[in-house]
């Protein structure tokens, strides 16, 4: 069953692209990574998604429902974290907190307490003295206080520091094992592979991958470092599917695409120290798609 079904999804500004034809399913119960650099289309997506603005054309379904005409049965069983968050500087966080969950049809004073706990969140405070990062905190706990089926979080972990960022983390991955499905947006690459079960990738507005984490960094591409005393680079040339190449007196760095059996039979002739073939990262796999775009 599908959590979020997007279909043929465009948002124009005037004559301004913010997405085009964005077509996307979100399973029940898992950890969708949405990654691109800024600007790319995730938050007008992501807003769009939620009603806070009007598609051009397209569907946005959540839950089986229509995210327009039944707006408000949705949001009862959405939570939300924007990647900007303001509030009402005179206020205390447990006022703010308690009204947020006066929306909901549920007492959500344990979880509001539960959390804070969590985040050490001084429920007492007035906004007006918080941290950047303490009110990212109080958006975390607001997101979070009704127990939503549905968690939406926009670059998330912006001023949170690293210990926070780590119990911010196992939280998720608490809620996910609890049922809770996850749609992360973030242009921290190494946040959506540590968390995320697939991903899409957007490029100016526009999906150009998607598919599920262990795929995407497993299927054919594998980052290579040689040791050796040999000149390597005409042996190289003569193999398709090298990119990123670096050079270092005897050491060579580059990806590769493609089967490794022509790979290792070229190199099989020539005198090599040492060799490492490993897993690349998942950034190195998204500027290549990137580049591949270009």
């Amino acid at each position: 069953m599908n959590t979020i079904e997007i279909s043929n999804l465009s948002k124009f500004y005037g004559k301004s692209r913010g997405v085009e034809n964005i077509d996307l399913e979100v399973r029940e119960g898992e950890i969708f990574g949405f990654i691109g650099p800024n600007g790319a289309g995730k938050s007008t997506t992501i807003r769009t998604m939620l009603n806070l603005i009007a598609p051009t054309k397209g569907e946005v379904r959540i839950f089986g429902m229509d995210s327009v005409k039944e707006a408000d049965k949705i949001a009862q069983h959405i939570g939300y974290l924007p990647s900007e968050v303001f509030y009402y500087d005179d206020m205390k966080v447990k006022d703010l907190l308690n009204y947020s969950a006066s929306f909901y049809k549920k007492d959500c004073s344990r979880k509001i307490r539960e959390l804070s706990d969590l985040l050490e969140l001084d429920l007492n405070r007035k906004i007006e003295d918080l941290s950047y990062g303490n009110r990212k905190k109080v958006g975390i706990v607001q997101g979070l206080l009704h127990d939503p089926k549905l968690i939406i979080l926009d670059e998330p972990t912006s001023g949170l520091d690293p210990l926070m960022q780590q119990k911010f983390f196992q939280l998720l991955l608490d809620e996910n094992q609890n049922g809770k499905t996850i749609f992360f947006s973030s242009h921290i690459l190494s946040e959506v592979q540590k968390l995320c079960h697939r991903v899409a990738i957007i490029k100016e507005g526009e999906i150009i991958k998607l598919q599920d984490m262990a795929t995407l960094k497993e299927e054919t591409y594998k980052r290579f470092t040689i040791d050796t005393g040999h000149n390597l680079s005409d042996v190289l040339s003569q193999i398709p599917g090298i990119s990123d190449l670096y050079v270092s007196e005897h050491l060579y760095r580059f990806i590769y695409k493609g089967d490794l059996n022509p790979i290792t039979g070229l190199l099989a002739g020539v005198d090599i120290r040492d060799i490492l073939i490993e897993e690349p990262t998942l950034e190195e796999i998204f500027l290549h798609y990137y580049e591949r775009e270009e």
